[in-house]
């Protein structure tokens, strides 16, 4: 239920699933309430298995229309109708109501789980199912021969709550809608201004995302540019020659605006965090600081591996947060969420994640803002441009931007 309420506060009733959602998260209220009412009744108004006799087990048969063996196969006289019962080939009893040899719905059980809903001849899920496992897990969504396919959640004790595209099986994930309702942004360095020896200047009065990228298609529509974080600094040695002319001129068009550092393994995240304090501008309206972090396997590697990139990353972050009240927000990878932080789960609680994942599916992590596409346009910019969407919509954007803080 803690993975739902927040599933309902990034979304609203426009993105896929909100109402299948909604309807279990009805029935786990339900549930909830049920085991609550358990526990407290009297423990000795139990009946416990010991208690029951056997001549107080009701005795189950079960009976069929009839038909007839032939070559080692029985063949029913007349068309199925109603309900019966069915053994697959894999042993897993149906119960399954016909209508003239066609399963209308069923229930199947197998040693993990139940599934009920639409079934094919192949005795096979395909349609419109629910699963629902003895580990508590719970499937709602589209089946082909037994196979996720198509559109569905998956609510387990194991992980978040997963919504979105699955195929053959596997979690593909969230799908989003590109409507004028959503929060977009875009981050900036020195290529918008430099392409070769050629120099560009940004057109500010001009400004809006007439394309997403590929992947993402938003069906001809452009989008203001809500936010904007501009690079200030790499390392120690290198910064952003256009960064304060940017930054004024985004503020000065009321955008909301931030500076992101690059982050090195070949200097100290002491020094790095005080010559990014240095260069850039952080205003107290300003939107929290970033550490764009992109190392390779190699550099990690040699450096001794995650738990020292973990800690160099914590140094900067808490630097940077003491320093500037606010709480910094790391842009990293979805495989380097994966691969490098499974035993950093205090610096995932402590701070937002910016995330970047250039396909059509939206990262299976909670975060902030998703980096969609290096490819977008601008109006007013030459060139490619990294487009962002922010996780939520205006009701969380606006509490963001007070608070800087968005979980």
């Amino acid at each position: 239920m803690e993975e739902m309420n927040y599933f309902f506060r990034v979304h609203d009733v426009q993105d896929d699933g909100y109402n299948q959602i909604a309807a279990h998260y009805s029935k786990l209220q339900q549930h909830r309430n049920y085991l609550q009412a358990l526990l407290e009744t009297d423990s000795s108004a139990y009946i416990t298995y010991d208690t029951l006799q056997p001549q107080q087990r009701p005795l189950v048969a079960y009976k069929t229309k009839g038909g007839y063996w032939k070559a080692g196969h029985f063949h029913v006289r007349q068309p199925l109708n109603g309900k019966g019962i069915v053994k697959d080939d894999k042993g897993r009893v149906i119960r399954a109501l016909w209508d003239h040899d066609t399963i209308l719905v069923a229930k199947r059980t197998d040693s993990l789980g139940v599934y009920f809903g639409q079934i094919n001849q192949m005795l096979l899920a395909s349609g419109q199912g629910t699963y629902s496992s003895h580990n508590h897990s719970y499937f709602d969504g589209h089946w082909i021969n037994d196979k996720r396919q198509g559109f569905g959640f998956e609510s387990s004790p194991n992980h978040q709550l997963r919504v979105g595209e699955w195929k053959k099986g596997r979690f593909m994930g969230e799908r989003l809608r590109y409507t004028t309702e959503r929060i977009y942004g875009i981050d900036i360095s020195r290529h918008q201004h430099e392409k070769g020896r050629k120099r560009f200047g940004i057109h500010w009065k001009h400004m809006q995302i007439t394309s997403l990228g590929k992947h993402h298609h938003s069906d001809g529509q452009s989008f203001p540019v809500s936010f904007i974080y501009i690079k200030a600094t790499q390392s120690t040695t290198i910064t952003n020659k256009y960064f304060r002319q940017d930054y004024h001129q985004a503020k000065k068009r009321g955008i909301h605006v931030g500076a992101y550092h690059y982050f090195s393994l070949s200097t100290t995240p002491q020094a790095q965090a005080n010559y990014f304090l240095k260069h850039a501008s952080i205003a107290k309206n300003d939107f929290p600081p970033v550490l764009d972090v992109e190392p390779s396997e190699a550099q990690i590697a040699s450096i001794g591996g995650d738990e020292e990139l973990m800690r160099r990353i914590r140094i900067w972050m808490e630097i940077v947060a003491q320093r500037t009240g606010k709480s910094p927000i790391l842009y990293v990878n979805q495989s380097f969420i994966f691969n490098h932080m499974k035993n950093a789960i205090d610096i995932k609680q402590k701070y937002n994640v910016w995330i970047a994942r250039y396909g059509e599916y939206k990262p299976d992590v909670k975060l902030a803002y998703w980096q969609l596409s290096s490819t977008g346009r601008v109006k007013g910019i030459t060139g490619d441009v990294d487009i962002n969407v922010f996780n939520g919509y205006q009701g969380q954007f606006s509490e963001f931007v007070h608070t800087g803080f968005h979980k």
